[in-house]
């Protein structure tokens, strides 16, 4: 009897553990981050472009949270994942998903105006979750389909699929190419070159902005120095 009594606490404690893991669920998960990243665009504290720098860190690190960067390198990379060491593999996982920030984020900032997001319906297999939503536009709906896996507790996007095309398949093609004439640590330094070209022109974008801030300062000193001296 007391074995029978052990081995049922055992069960439910393990099923209450099981629900409470699959608490939040993805189309939830998804909202709650977007709802976040859309509260950092719309936040006046970044309304000057010279503060566009501390926007994009902000949400870099939500991106962080809700993307599984590791997934999304194993499966871009497909069957080229064996041939990275474990450094490589870091490393590469490093540099690509910051590629995918940077990218996606200059993306977000410079095309946000004020759109809403319908969440339009998840389907859950397993440990595995699509999340259908939709970017309304004044004159267009833009689908975008997040791909899941639960995960450390928590369902986190390892694929992502606008209008049809798939971020994972489309980084697969290119980088199979470009790994039939490289090495993996080729591929490394191309990415993490193209980093450094991205944050450059970031640098140079937000230094221009300045430097346009400072003039027209400058032109609005002259003219009243003008006007009182008339």
């Amino acid at each position: 009897m007391r074995q029978a009594t052990g081995i049922f606490l055992f069960v439910l404690i393990h099923l209450v553990a099981a629900t409470a893991a699959y608490a939040v669920e993805p189309m939830t998960a998804v909202e709650n981050s977007v709802d976040v990243v859309i509260t950092i665009l719309k936040d006046p504290a970044y309304a000057d472009d010279t503060d566009l720098a501390a926007q994009h860190e902000k949400i870099w690190t939500e991106i962080q949270r809700i993307f599984d960067f590791t997934e999304m390198a194993r499966r871009t990379l497909a069957r080229n994942w064996k041939k990275f060491s474990p450094e490589e593999k870091a490393r590469f996982t490093n540099a690509f998903g910051r590629l995918l920030g940077d990218t996606y984020i200059s993306k977000v900032i410079e095309g946000f105006t004020n759109e809403s997001v319908q969440y339009v319906e998840q389907r859950i297999e397993d440990k595995k979750a699509l999340v259908k939503t939709k970017i309304v536009r004044k004159t267009t709906e833009i689908p975008v389909d997040y791909k899941m896996l639960h995960t450390d507790e928590k369902w986190r996007v390892y694929d992502v699929n606008i209008e049809g095309v798939s971020l994972v398949k489309n980084y697969r093609s290119q980088f199979n190419s470009i790994l039939r004439n490289s090495t993996p640590a080729e591929l490394i330094e191309r990415i993490e070159k193209k980093i450094t070209q991205l944050q450059q022109k970031k640098e140079a974008t937000g230094n221009a902005l300045r430097n346009e801030m400072v003039m027209d300062c400058l032109a609005l000193v002259i003219h009243r120095e003008n006007h009182f001296r008339m």
